[in-house]
């Protein structure tokens, strides 16, 4: 891989929380903002904070923005711009539509295929609840998944009589768990409807296929594919098109936004959804009518340009850039757990950027977790983690871990090596 210039202090002077002693290591977690987010968020709520869709001047700009934020969302993940439009929806307490009030489809012609909500939780529970299966089908869940992208689907399964599958891959070696095309092929039937699984787990930090994962489901007539995004999206370029993806969800927040997410989803999917919004809503096929309940938070989803702002005009080398640097991060903690017998690195143990994102996990032999994340603490300034970050059935059942899970190390583009050295320091003086 050719390296490009990545300019680590430019880098940083975009995040105002990284002027502080703390040091962050729990990206994984939730990033920190970008400074342009935190002053578009402010200026929204000083010039604009207005219900959306009326006439007036400052409604229309506020509508304005609104529609920016999902058009850059779309341009981020590369949905077509002529796909995305914008749906308005009422809070519960406005009062019913006037003949002579705003309608979405006055303005916005194309609907929506991204919906704006306030977790990527939530985002995939609206999304259950608007699938419907004939009784009898199956759907096929990964067992390495974030929590978020399993109880959905498991509610959906007992209030429809569906048959679950878990997806369980066999280990690459002692600790490394991958999800394929391979082993997910024996789980497929002619009655699967969905298939759901990560991008890349939060614990493991393995990048899984998922073009070729997308291609083995839709061998399946009918059947869909739903993947959690939301450790990926903050190392790397989020293509849904290229992935053939039919559901694609990540959080802002862990991609130095604010604390919303997005769902994707394919035309040809949309036209299973049924809608879970007012009866009045217009127009019906559009997805943010049909799964967000109501609209997004104004001053969030008006911040997310800045995002795209961010990683400049040509963000294909902007992300090799960060790619490359984060490669260089996970190298330097990676030798080091690897080189320590008594260390278990979970997940890729090598730091090839194409095989893994810097989120690195790992146990040491007869000592906690929790007491680990402690020692650093107590000595230093750096923030990691220790627990099962809500993919406890991989955790605990698939791992075979304890109430303490895994300490996790989550580095992202900000995070310079000068830190990670500093850190290996730090874990060698308090890892027996």
């Amino acid at each position: 891989m050719t390296p490009h210039p990545f300019n680590i202090t430019n880098a940083r002077s975009h995040f105002p929380a990284l002027n502080q002693p703390q040091i962050f290591l729990d990206n994984a977690g939730g990033s920190q903002t970008l400074n342009t987010v935190i002053t578009d968020i402010t200026n929204y709520l000083h010039q604009s904070n207005v219900q959306l869709g009326a006439s007036y001047k400052v409604a229309q700009q506020s509508t304005s923005k609104y529609a920016d934020g999902y058009k850059a969302a779309a341009a981020f993940m590369n949905a077509r711009e002529d796909e995305i439009g914008m749906s308005l929806s009422c809070s519960n307490r406005d009062p019913e539509p006037h003949p002579h009030k705003f309608s979405p489809a006055d303005h916005f012609t194309h609907p929506t295929t991204s919906v704006i909500g306030p977790s990527t939780t939530q985002l995939f529970t609206n999304l259950a609840q608007a699938l419907r299966f004939p009784p009898g089908s199956e759907i096929i869940l990964s067992s390495l998944d974030h929590e978020a992208n399993i109880s959905p689907w498991l509610r959906l399964a007992k209030s429809q009589d569906l048959t679950v599958k878990w997806w369980t891959p066999p280990p690459t070696n002692a600790h490394s768990l991958t999800l394929t095309r391979e082993n997910l092929r024996p789980l497929l039937s002619k009655k699967t409807q969905l298939v759901a699984c990560t991008h890349t787990s939060n614990v493991l930090g393995t990048i899984h296929d998922i073009r070729a994962i997308a291609s083995e489901v839709h061998k399946i007539p009918g059947a869909m594919l739903c993947v959690d995004g939301v450790a990926f999206a903050p190392h790397r370029e989020v293509d849904v098109k290229a992935l053939g993806v039919d559901f694609y969800a990540f959080s802002w927040y862990k991609v130095y936004g604010p604390h919303i997410s997005i769902l994707y989803a394919s035309q040809s999917a949309q036209t299973q959804l049924q809608s879970l919004g007012h009866y009045f809503h217009v127009p019906a096929n559009d997805l943010s009518t049909k799964l967000n309940l109501a609209a997004s938070s104004y001053e969030l989803v008006a911040s997310i340009p800045s995002i795209l702002t961010y990683f400049g005009p040509d963000r294909k080398e902007s992300w090799k850039a960060i790619l490359t640097h984060e490669e260089s991060l996970q190298s330097i903690l990676l030798d080091y757990l690897n080189s320590k017998e008594n260390v278990i690195v979970y997940g890729e143990e090598s730091s090839d950027a194409r095989s893994r994102v810097p989120v690195v996990s790992f146990s040491v032999l007869d000592v906690s977790s929790r007491e680990i994340v402690e020692k650093v603490e107590a000595c230093s300034d750096f923030g990691i983690r220790w627990g099962h970050f809500y993919s406890k059935r991989m955790v605990d059942e698939v791992l075979g871990l304890g109430p303490a899970g895994v300490v996790r190390v989550s580095m992202v583009h900000y995070n310079t090596e000068d830190e990670i050295q500093r850190l290996v320091e730090i874990l060698n003086s308090v890892i027996p």
